[in-house]
């Protein structure tokens, strides 16, 4: 396999350049990840559908990660239950050296060839589930030996890396290959094949909320009623959505019934 991940900077000297030469000559490598993306769309778009289709099925997704891809994978995955109302166990992330430790950087944990396997056997992993690994080089063996394992056991695999050809791509029943390139800081892949990660993630579980009914027009119905803010953002849903004019009326009816859809469920059962 070619490790473009791996291949020199097209920049020279950095230390040498200005700040304003360092983040214009940032800006215009970022500017390349989204047309990367792009290439990936067809494959991106069967890994939704499948995930989609594991859920309705009972199944759960779990990412399994390490450095920068792994914790990117926790950040996104943290935010689900409050935005969409789901279960925290609907999406999962094993972190090699373990999510307690997400600040720590245990970049060592990425060589343990049996640890992910145990971990996805502690959350009682079946083929009703899916498996993704993350692994911007595509070589990473406490991804690979996850995803290795997964398949033995009749587990959906697929994989978000950003080298062609990876011996990770070749265990993955859906192969998601980002190809983002040199890093403007040689092999850093906590750059642009670290912002590849995070849209990517993005594009998933906010495709994958959507399709499962999570979201109602552009708006997030389900959202948890967890502070004043989300509080108000919900009470201005309902009203747009019901016609009620009066706020006190509505926040009651929020909060009588939980959620925005299933205050909204009410209003509309009741024929008001």
């Amino acid at each position: 396999m070619t490790r473009i991940t791996e291949e020199s900077s097209k920049y020279r000297h950095l230390e040498k350049m200005s700040v304003e030469e360092l983040t214009s000559n940032l800006n215009k490598e970022d500017k390349t990840v989204a047309l990367a993306i792009k290439k990936a769309l067809p494959e991106l778009n069967t890994l939704i559908k499948a995930i989609v289709s594991k859920i309705e099925n009972d199944g759960r997704l779990f990412y399994v990660g390490a450095g920068s891809g792994g914790r990117l994978s926790v950040l996104d995955v943290i935010e689900l239950p409050t935005t969409f109302g789901v279960s925290p166990d609907l999406f999962n992330v094993i972190l090699a050296g373990g999510k307690e430790h997400l600040i720590e950087a245990l970049e060592e944990k990425e060589d343990d060839v049996n640890a992910a396997w145990l971990m996805l056997k502690e959350k009682k992993v079946s083929a009703k589930d899916i498996v993704i690994g993350i692994s911007a080089s595509g070589t990473t063996p406490f991804v690979l030996s996850g995803l290795k394992e997964c398949r033995k056991q009749g587990i959906t695999t697929a994989c978000i890396v950003s080298n062609p050809g990876s011996i990770i791509a070749a265990e993955s029943d859906i192969p998601v290959e980002v190809i983002t390139g040199p890093e403007f800081v040689t092999g850093s892949t906590r750059m642009k094949c670290g912002t590849a990660q995070k849209m990517i993630f993005d594009m998933i579980s906010t495709s994958t909320m959507i399709k499962l009914g999570k979201v109602l027009d552009n708006q997030m119905v389900n959202v948890k009623l967890i502070n004043d803010k989300i509080v108000d953002r919900a009470v201005k849903m309902l009203m747009n959505n019901t016609g009620i004019t009066v706020y006190h009326e509505a926040k009651q009816l929020l909060i009588e019934h939980g959620s925005v859809k299933r205050a909204l469920d009410h209003f509309n059962q009741i024929g008001k």
